[in-house]
C-alpha cells in the first residue's frame, strides 16, 4: 500500500487523498511537518487564522515493530511563539496513521459557520462530521465517548476546553495504549486545532500493516538496536524511576530552577523526587514502569494512583513535576499529580502553565507554594476561560506583561524548562537558538553535561557548549523524523552499534541505501528549513537571546550567571 497525503479543507469541508510529492518522499515526522509548513504556510500569517495549517505525520519507522518507534509529530505555525513549531508525542496515533498509509494529514482553512466538527480517518478516506455532544468536554470524557462510538482500538487526537478557547498554551492530546493521555505539548497547537473547529480526530487502521522491503534485515537490525537501548544505564534508570529520576540529580548540580528561577536548589526536592515517587507508586499498587506507546523497551512512563489506590495520572514527567513543584515551591506529589490530571483533562501544557503560575506568584496574584489555589485557578478560571484563566492560559510571558513582572523566564515567548542555563550552560545555547522557543528536547545537552553520555562537558564552563548544542540539535531533528523516541539518543551516543542499526532499519524498511552521513545531513537540512521560515516570519539573531536577568542575577549555590555574548550565540548557525 503506497503512502498518501490526506488533506482536509475546513473552509469548504472537502477532503482529498493525494500522491506524495517527490520532495516529501524522504521525510517523516518532524522533517515532513516542517517541510510542509515551510512549503504551504505563509510565514507572516496569523497562527489562528485561515492561512495556517495543522499537519500530523508519523515517523519513517512508525507502524513497524522497531523498538521505541511510536512517536507522532504535529507541525504548524505556533500561536505562542510565532515561529515554526513541531511537537511530538507517544500514544497510538503514529502507528494508526502509518498503518493506514497516511504519510501526513494536512488540515487547512476554517469553517464558515460556528459549528464544531470531528474527523474520522481510515485507509479509504476521511469523514467530516458535525460534533455537538463533546464540545466543552475534557479530554478524558472525549476518549471515553469516542471509544464507545467506534471501538477501543481507535486512535484519538483531541483538544480540551483550552484548545476550544484557543489559549496559546493549549495542547493536543493523544490517546495511549491504556486509553489515558499523552500530549503534543508546548507551542499551542491545541489552539490551532481549535481555530479549525475540530474537537477530535479518530484514526482506524483496520488490520493493515506497514510494508517492509527486507523483513529479515529489518528484524536483525532491530535486535541489535533493541539490545543497545535496554543495556544502557540511563535507559535502565529511566525504566526504574521515570524521567523524574532527574530531580535529585539536577538539584545536586545546582540547576533546578526554584521559586521562579531565583535559586538552583529546592529544599523540598526529596519529597518530589523520582525515588520518592517510585516508592509511592509501588505502595499504592500503581505501575512504576510503563510504555507510552506499543514497542517501547525503555518504559519511562508510569501509572500514579491516589491515596485510595485509584488512577490519577500517567506519564507524569520530570518537567511537569519540576514546574509545578520546585518552580512554584510545592513539595507535595499528590497535589502535583492532581494538577497534572487537571491540565491533561483541560488540554494545556504543564510546563508553560506552571511557569506562568511561577510568574504570577512573583506578581503577587497568589502565594508561592499555594497548590490549593493553583488547583482552584485551573478548575475555576483556566477551564472556564475567565479573565484570570485566559491570562495564565496564554503563557508565562503574557502573565509577566499583565502584572508588570520583569523576571519572566521565556525565549521567543515560550517558557524555559527545568534546567537553569546559568548553572548548566549548554542547555542555555539550546534555549536561545532553538527554532521553536525555549525547549530542552531540541538539543538535550544535559545528557553530556550532567549524565556524562557521549563524553563530558563542564556545565559551568562555556567551553565547547555551542558545538555540543549544535551537534545535538542536528541529531535530534533527524531522530524526530524517524518516529523514534528522543531517549534512544543515550544509547546512540555511547554504543557504536546503535546508530548503524537504526540506519539499517531505515534501509530495510524502504529498500534504500542511506549512510550515517545522510542522516546527519537530514538533520541539518531540517534545522535550516525551520530557521529560514522564522527569518521570513520576521525573526532575527536578536531573538536568539535569553532574558537579561540571567546575565545580571547570579544563581546560588554556584553564583553562576549567563555570560555568553551575542556573537558567541550567533556562531551556532555556522554550519
Amino acid at each position: 500500500m503506497a503512502d498518501k497525503i490526506f488533506r482536509v479543507n475546513m473552509t469548504d469541508l472537502s477532503t482529498s487523498i493525494e500522491d506524495v510529492p517527490a520532495d516529501w518522499a524522504g521525510h517523516g515526522g518532524r522533517g515532513l511537518t516542517s517541510t510542509i509548513v515551510a512549503a504551504e504556510v505563509p510565514p507572516t500569517c496569523h497562527p489562528l487564522g485561515p492561512n495556517n495549517k495543522l499537519i500530523f505525520a508519523p515517523g519513517l519507522l512508525s507502524g513497524t515493530t522497531a523498538s521505541n518507534s511510536g512517536r507522532i509529530s504535529c507541525g504548524s505555525k505556533s500561536p505562542l511563539t510565532g515561529t515554526i513549531k513541531e511537537s511530538n508525542s507517544g500514544g497510538t496515533s503514529a502507528q494508526r496513521l502509518a498503518r493506514m498509509g497516511c504519510k501526513a494529514l494536512i488540515i487547512e482553512g476554517q469553517p464558515q459557520d460556528d459549528n464544531w466538527y470531528s474527523l474520522s480517518l481510515t485507509s479509504d478516506g476521511i469523514t467530516i462530521s458535525k460534533e455537538e455532544e463533546l464540545v466543552g468536554q475534557g479530554n478524558f470524557a472525549v476518549v471515553e465517548a469516542v471509544e464507545r462510538r467506534f471501538t477501543d482500538k481507535i486512535g484519538i487526537l483531541s483538544i480540551g476546553q483550552t484548545g476550544e478557547m484557543q489559549m496559546s498554551a493549549a495542547n493536543i492530546s493523544v490517546k495511549d495504549p491504556d486509553s489515558h493521555l499523552r500530549s503534543l505539548g508546548r507551542g499551542g497547537l491545541g489552539a490551532v486545532m481549535g481555530s479549525k473547529k475540530i474537537k477530535f480526530i479518530a484514526l482506524d487502521a483496520g488490520d493493515h500493516k506497514v510494508d517492509i522491503a527486507d523483513p529479515d534485515a529489518f528484524k536483525a537490525a532491530n535486535k541489535t538496536f533493541t539490545k543497545a537501548l535496554v543495556d544502557h544505564p540511563v535507559s535502565q534508570a529511566l525504566g526504574t524511576y521515570g524521567t523524574n529520576v532527574l530531580v535529585n540529580i539536577i538539584n545536586e548540580a545546582g540547576g533546578l530552577p526554584t521559586r521562579n528561577f531565583t535559586a538552583g536548589q529546592f529544599d523540598g526536592h526529596e519529597q518530589i523526587s523520582g525515588e520518592t515517587m517510585h516508592d509511592l507508586i509501588v505502595e499504592r499498587g500503581g505501575k512504576p514502569k510503563h510504555g507510552c506507546h506499543q514497542g517501547c523497551v525503555i518504559q519511562c512512563s508510569q501509572i500514579y494512583n491516589d491515596l485510595k489506590g485509584n488512577y490519577k495520572t500517567s506519564g507524569i514527567e520530570y518537567e511537569s513535576i519540576w514546574a509545578m513543584g520546585a518552580d512554584c515551591t510545592v513539595d507535595d506529589l499528590d497535589q502535583i499529580a492532581e494538577m497534572d490530571h487537571i491540565l491533561d483533562d483541560i488540554g494545556i501544557d504543564t510546563i508553560e502553565t506552571a511557569v506562568a503560575f511561577g510568574v504570577a506568584m512573583e506578581g503577587g496574584v497568589l502565594d508561592f507554594g499555594d497548590s490549593k489555589e493553583m488547583i482552584r485557578i485551573m478548575t475555576d478560571e483556566i477551564a472556564k476561560g475567565t479573565p484570570l484563566g485566559r491570562i495564565i492560559g496564554n503563557g508565562a510571558a503574557n502573565v509577566g506583561k499583565t502584572y508588570g513582572v520583569t523576571r519572566v523566564p521565556v525565549v521567543k515567548n515560550q517558557a524555559i524548562p527545568a534546567y537553569d542555563p546559568r548553572a548548566i550552560k549548554g542547555i542555555g545555547i539550546t534555549y536561545a537558538t532553538s527554532t521553536q522557543g525555549a525547549d530542552h528536547t531540541m538539543g538535550y545537552t544535559i545528557a553530556t553535561e550532567i549524565l556524562g553520555v557521549g563524553g563530558s562537558a563542564d556545565p559551568l564552563s562555556k567551553e565547547g557548549q555551542v558545538e555540543l548544542s549544535r551537534n545535538l540539535q542536528i541529531a535530534t531533528a533527524a531522530i524526530d523524523s524517524t518516529g523514534m523516541c528522543l531517549f534512544i539518543a543515550f544509547a546512540a551516543l555511547d554504543n557504536g552499534a546503535c546508530l548503524p542499526a537504526l540506519v539499517d532499519m531505515l534501509n530495510a524498511r524502504f529498500g534504500i541505501s542511506l549512510t550515517a552521513a545522510d542522516v546527519t545531513n537530514l538533520g541539518m537540512s531540517i534545522l535550516k528549513t525551520e530557521h529560514a521560515f522564522n527569518q521570513a516570519a520576521g525573526f532575527t539573531n536578536l531573538d536568539d537571546r535569553l532574558p537579561e536577568f540571567f546575565a545580571t542575577e547570579s544563581i546560588p549555590p554556584h553564583d553562576a550567571i549567563w555570560d555568553f555574548s551575542g556573537e558567541e550565540i550567533d556562531a551556532f548557525w555556522n554550519f
